[in-house]
């Protein structure tokens, strides 16, 4: 990278892609209600291989508390409920041989409480990740300056406006998680 705002441009990306693995990882984190998301992950035994959920089945919620799941080829019903049940995400399908059916269960006051913990986790990671970002950009631009490729005010300005990417980022981050954590303790 030779400027300062290729440098700039990078650590932006890197930060805002952050932010959305979080987005992603908090989409699969279950609430009291049902969501698609939950098994979005999940990879089932079919044709030989391990194939996504999403590949092989129609996911739905047709109810708040229901996620129902209708496989392409029925004989794969067995390994999607086998995936479902491995995956331990605190939920046991059922299955009338043509259909799997997830009933979500009520959450305890216990269970809201590990969720919001495994969220503030997932949130410290990926503040994490982004100071890592910001430590490369800041490297990156002195290694610039150092070069004489930049200017020391450009250096300056620059490191300036990596860490306001970065607080932003953070800021972003806590938002997301203070509305996840509301979500899942309502009752």
């Amino acid at each position: 990278m030779e400027t300062v705002s290729e440098v700039l441009n990078d650590a932006t990306s890197k930060i805002q892609k952050s932010f959305d693995a979080l987005k992603a990882q908090f989409a699969g984190l279950r609430t009291g209600k049902a969501s698609t998301a939950m098994v979005d992950g999940i990879q089932a035994e079919a044709w030989g291989s391990k194939q996504p959920l999403k590949n092989i089945a129609t996911i739905s919620t047709p109810e708040p508390r229901q996620i129902k799941i209708t496989p392409f080829d029925p004989s794969t019903i067995d390994g999607i409920m086998k995936a479902i049940l491995a995956a331990n995400i605190g939920v046991t399908p059922q299955s009338d041989g043509k259909v799997v059916r997830i009933t979500v269960p009520e959450l305890n006051e216990e269970r809201r409480k590990e969720i919001v913990k495994v969220a503030k986790k997932q949130a410290e990671d990926q503040k994490i990740a982004m100071r890592n970002v910001r430590r490369d950009a800041n490297e990156a631009l002195k290694k610039l300056e150092k070069d004489k490729k930049i200017s020391e005010d450009d250096l300056k300005q620059g490191l300036d406006k990596v860490q306001k990417a970065t607080d932003d980022g953070i800021a972003k981050i806590d938002a997301e998680l203070k509305a996840k954590e509301a979500e899942v303790m309502a009752v």
